[in-house]
């Protein structure tokens, strides 16, 4: 599967599904990531991580290790 982590800047992709359990699915979904959403890539810090996103009309920075815990198409 892929996942957020492996998606390249510039490219969108649709959230799949969330993986996780407990305060971290939860802390991910409030802050919009939910089944359906589109995501943009904006870029890439330097070092790889974090990655700046755009998606529901807002910019996010995400780490790399929570972009892990969310499957794209």
């Amino acid at each position: 599967m892929k996942t957020l982590k492996d998606v390249r800047v510039g490219e969108t992709v649709t959230v799949k599904k969330v993986l996780g359990e407990g305060p971290i699915r939860r802390r991910i979904m409030d802050m919009g990531i939910t089944k359906g959403v589109e995501i943009y890539v904006r870029k890439v810090a330097p070092l790889g991580d974090p990655m700046e996103l755009n998606l529901r009309g807002y910019e996010l920075t995400l780490r790399k290790a929570d972009a892990s815990m969310i499957d794209v198409e």
